[in-house]
């Protein structure tokens, strides 16, 4: 069982993959490289799937009675999250739209 700093710790990697990733979907739809957008996009899907299991399992113990200390590095492993799922939104959008304007030029 990892203890709470590990799984803190846990929750910013995958965040970070996550966002990583979706950064490269977009880089790859700029290039034309509609394919490899979408397997980025579904890389990030699935680090931003573990983080929110790990996030999931933090709230049930929290919800089964069990202490939670909300320390700054919690703060900032949550923000780290947020912010990576928002950036996996928009490099989805980002995708379609370059491929959009790819179909409608040619």
């Amino acid at each position: 069982m990892q203890t709470y700093e590990q799984t803190v710790f846990q929750l910013i990697l995958h965040g970070g993959n996550g966002r990583s990733y979706a950064m490269e979907a977009i880089a790859a739809a700029k290039k034309g490289e509609f394919a490899a957008a979408r397997r980025m996009l579904e890389q990030a899907g699935a680090e931003l799937q573990a983080a929110h299991r790990l996030q999931t399992e933090l709230l049930q113990q929290e919800a089964r009675g069990g202490q939670t200390v909300v320390t700054l590095l919690m703060v900032h492993a949550q923000d780290h999250l947020m912010t990576a799922i928002t950036v996996k939104d928009l490099a989805a959008e980002f995708v379609e739209l370059y491929e959009a304007l790819k179909q409608q030029t040619g």
